[in-house]
């Protein structure tokens, strides 16, 4: 059975940073691109960044572009958002998720595991 844990999720001012991290179990994390998504409350889910199987191609969304920074480590089969310059509409619940292929997607339908996510709020 796949798992997906997030954790590092908090309260932090504007302008502030987290490092989010997602511990993977269940499959060969290696073989798979991992995403992370957010949603904001009354809002769908969005996607925010991306990396294929061996790190070597990573996809962000525009808004995030230049503050956040997607990275993994194969051999701890764990994924990091690390989050830099936090802005108050960044705040909203942080999934990971398991892509079905080594591909850095970023639609949702291309990821079939997910984890149960982290909060991650930022007061202005």
């Amino acid at each position: 059975q796949v798992q997906l844990v997030e954790s590092g999720g908090g309260l932090v001012q504007a302008g502030g940073s987290l490092r989010l991290s997602c511990a993977a179990s269940g499959r060969t994390f290696s073989r798979y691109a991992m995403g992370w998504f957010r949603q904001a409350p009354g809002k769908e889910r969005e996607f925010v960044a991306a990396i294929s199987w061996n790190g070597g191609s990573t996809n962000y969304a525009d808004s995030v572009k230049g503050r956040f920074t997607i990275s993994r480590n194969n051999a701890k089969n764990t994924v990091y958002l690390q989050m830099n310059s936090l802005k108050p509409e960044d705040t909203a619940v942080y999934y990971c998720a398991s892509g079905d292929d080594y591909v850095a997607a970023d639609e949702q339908y291309e990821y079939d595991y997910w984890g149960q996510g982290t909060q991650v709020t930022v007061s202005s």
